[in-house]
C-alpha cells in the first residue's frame, strides 16, 4: 500500500484510538513513527505499531497519561512522562525549551517514566531548525553487559546530536551505543532474515546470526569497551540524574507484560551565539563546507532528510501486515 505523509499519519492515530490512546497522544505517536518510516528507519517506524497498541490495551504504557511539566531550576525542566507513550512528552520539551535556552545560553528537559523515544535525531533536529544546537541521551530496557561481563546491565542506550547550519539542513547525528540498534535486530526477527554474525551474541555468549537468539542474549557494543563505557555514561545522565528506571530496571519494549518501563531521556539545548559569538554560523558553515570539499563525503543526517523529502513528495510504502493493522 501507498501512502501519503498525512494519510499515514492519519491511519496510524485512527487505529492508537481504537487501542486505548487519547486522540493527542494518537496524533503525536503516529506523526513520529510515519516520520521514523519516511526517514528510511522501519526498526523505530511503523513495525512498533503492533506492540505500542497491545501495551496500550494492557496498560503497560498509559495512552490516555498528559506529561507534566516542572520548572526545578531557571534553566531546567523536569517532564513526568506519567508512564505514557515518550512522543507527547518529547513534543511538550520541544515546545518549551528552546526559549529557557535562547535566555540562559542552554538549558535541559529532563524526562522520567517514560517511553520508548525512537529515532532521537528527528526530535533534536527539531531544536537545529530553531537555531539551537541539541544533544539528547536515552536507556532503553536492557540489551548489553558491561565489557568482560555476560549479564546485560545498560540498554543499547543511543545519542543524538544536531546542530543548525545557514541556508542548509542541519547536521545530525544518531547512534546506538550498540554495535547496531536494536530494532535493526527486532525488524529482522520479524522479517524472519538473518543478522550479520557480529552485531548480537546469543544467550550463552556466542555470536549468532539468528535475530531471535539475538534478541535473547546481549548486543554487541559499539567499540568494544570504549562503546560499553559510553553506555554506561548515558545511563547516568538518562535515568540516573532524571530519576528514571534504570535499563535493568526496565521491562521491555517489545511486549505487554509488567510494569511500564519507566524509561528515561535527557536533551540539552545550547544557543550557539551564546557561547561563540554572533559568527557561530558562519564557523559551522566552514567546517560543512571543508568536510563537503571531497566529493566523497556526505554530512551526518543527509541520507534520512533525503529520504523524508522523497517521502513527502512520493509517499510511503505499507507492508501488507502493517497495512492490514491500520486499516482495520
Amino acid at each position: 500500500m501507498l501512502l501519503s505523509i498525512s494519510e499515514a499519519e492519519r491511519l496510524v492515530a485512527q487505529m492508537f484510538e481504537r487501542n486505548k490512546v487519547s486522540p493527542e497522544n494518537a496524533r503525536s505517536v503516529a506523526t513520529a513513527l510515519v516520520a521514523a518510516e519516511a526517514a528510511g528507519q522501519g526498526g523505530h517506524g511503523l513495525r512498533r505499531i503492533e506492540a505500542y497498541a497491545s501495551q496500550a490495551r494492557a496498560g503497560k504504557v498509559d495512552g490516555f497519561a498528559v506529561p507534566a511539566l516542572s520548572l526545578n531550576a531557571p534553566a531546567v525542566l523536569r517532564v513526568d512522562a506519567g508512564y505514557g507513550f515518550a512522543y507527547p512528552a518529547l513534543d511538550l520539551a520541544v515546545r518549551e525549551l528552546p526559549a529557557l535556552a535562547s535566555k540562559s545560553g542552554i538549558a535541559i528537559a529532563a524526562i522520567h517514566r517514560s517511553h520508548h523515544a525512537g529515532v532521537m535525531g528527528l526530535t533534536v533536529e527539531r531544536f537545529a531548525e530553531r537555531g539551537l544546537v541539541a544533544l539528547m541521551f536515552a536507556n532503553a530496557p536492557a540489551a548489553m553487559a558491561p565489557w568482560g561481563g555476560k549479564t546485560a546491565v545498560y540498554g543499547t542506550n543511543p545519542i543524538a546530536f544536531a546542530a543548525p547550519l545557514p541556508d542548509a539542513d542541519p547536521i545530525v547525528i544518531d547512534l546506538a551505543m550498540s554495535k547496531v540498534a536494536r530494532g535493526k535486530i527486532m525488524a529482522a526477527h520479524q522479517k524472519g532474515t538473518e543478522i550479520p554474525g557480529d552485531w548480537a551474541l546469543d544467550p550463552f555468549g556466542e555470536p549468532t546470526t539468528d535475530p531471535g537468539e539475538a534478541l535473547k542474549g546481549t548486543m554487541m557494543p559499539l567499540g568494544e569497551a570504549k562503546g560499553a563505557a559510553l553506555a554506561l555514561m548515558v545511563e547516568i545522565l538518562a535515568a540516573g540524574l532524571t530519576g528514571a528506571n534504570y535499563s535493568f530496571e526496565a521491562t521491555s519494549l517489545f511486549d505487554d507484560r509488567g510494569d511500564p518501563p519507566a524509561l528515561g531521556q535527557m536533551i540539552i539545548a545550547i544557543d550557539p551565539e551564546a557561547t561563540g559569538g554572533s559568527g557561530t554560523a558562519s564557523r559551522l558553515a566552514l567546517l560543512a563546507a571543508t568536510m563537503t570539499a571531497d566529493p566523497n563525503v556526505r554530512l551526518p543526517g543527509r541520507r534520512g532528510q533525503g529520504s523524508r523529502r522523497e517521502a513527502l513528495a512520493e509517499g510511503i510504502q505499507i507492508d501488507d501486515e502493517i497495512a492490514q493493522l491500520i486499516c482495520r
